[in-house]
């Protein structure tokens, strides 16, 4: 699961203006409905926009400058991709994407990660390989899992919602999530932006924490996008004197069910070579639903 990340890629222009032959524009309120429409086609591959579109309830660019980027072909909306400090398509497997690719060139957009359903990362990426900076990592198959039902395994009693009384305990937790997921720390060159995010999590009840009797941080986890239709776990963390005790299946039960607080179904997608992560995810009962591919700068 890639977490977020500062911009830190920025592809060379070839020009500021994108091609004309591609029918991709940037969507404005007026589209609302018709990408409300496009995302539910998929709530589970779809959810971090619809979470945005939940939150927003409009399809116009935010005041940080994030924007969305719609596909047409006529008067249809048939793919979108969302155009921040990461790159997420929507329902845009094959030409979509490509195009997508382009218009990303010709605009110099800055990003930090592409990610989204294979079928449109993948290609999207092709347009822009020879433009952008070496990757930290191309993850080309990651198993997007997904439950709507209670989970297979009794959930472990401690782990609950954080509250801001657990900053300052998990705040390291979470930064050596990130290090062991992307190699590098979070605070370098935005500490007070990170902060600002584990708090935010915090604050909306997406973050859920454990202890032992000494105080220390156990289990962790977060919801990194919430709709009324889903939930996407990201940020799972086990501390390394606790890993192979049989622990993670009984914690992943009980995150499910805290997340099923907010919504029916939980999702979440995995690096394919996490074998004991698989192993935990299909012994609570989650089941591939389709691939994520992420690309990390």
């Amino acid at each position: 699961m890639a977490p977020w990340l500062s911009p830190a890629a920025r592809p060379q222009p070839a020009s500021r203006h994108p091609p004309a032959a591609d029918p991709v524009r940037p969507l404005d309120h007026g589209d609302t409905g018709r990408l409300r429409t496009l995302v539910n086609r998929d709530p589970v591959a779809n959810i971090f926009l619809a979470s945005h579109l939940e939150t927003t309830q409009s399809a116009a660019p935010t005041a940080a400058g994030g924007h969305v980027l719609g596909y047409f072909e006529g008067p249809e909306l048939t793919a979108a991709a969302w155009s921040g400090a990461n790159i997420v398509p929507v329902e845009a497997a094959g030409r979509p994407a490509k195009a997508f690719g382009r218009y990303l060139v010709q605009t110099g957009k800055s990003f930090s990660s592409i990610f989204g359903p294979a079928s449109a990362v993948l290609p999207l990426w092709t347009e822009l390989e020879s433009v952008a900076p070496a990757p930290f990592d191309v993850r080309r198959n990651q198993p997007l899992m997904a439950l709507s039902a209670p989970p297979a395994v009794e959930p472990h009693p401690g782990l609950r919602f954080s509250t801001m009384d657990d900053f300052e305990s998990l705040l390291p937790a979470c930064v050596a999530m990130f290090e062991e997921e992307v190699g590098y720390s979070p605070m370098i060159g935005g500490q007070a932006h990170y902060k600002q995010r584990i708090a935010s999590f915090i604050h909306r009840s997406h973050s859920m924490v454990d202890y032992d009797d000494d105080g220390q941080v156990v289990f962790k986890a977060e919801l990194g996008s919430v709709s009324s239709q889903v939930t996407q776990i990201q940020g799972v963390w086990m501390n390394p004197k606790y890993r192979g005790r049989g622990l993670s299946a009984p914690y992943l039960a009980a995150v499910v069910e805290l997340a099923q607080q907010h919504a029916t179904t939980t999702s979440l997608y995995v690096n394919d070579y996490n074998a004991p992560a698989m192993a935990s995810y299909v012994k609570v009962g989650f089941e591939r639903v389709g691939t994520f591919a992420t690309v990390l700068f």
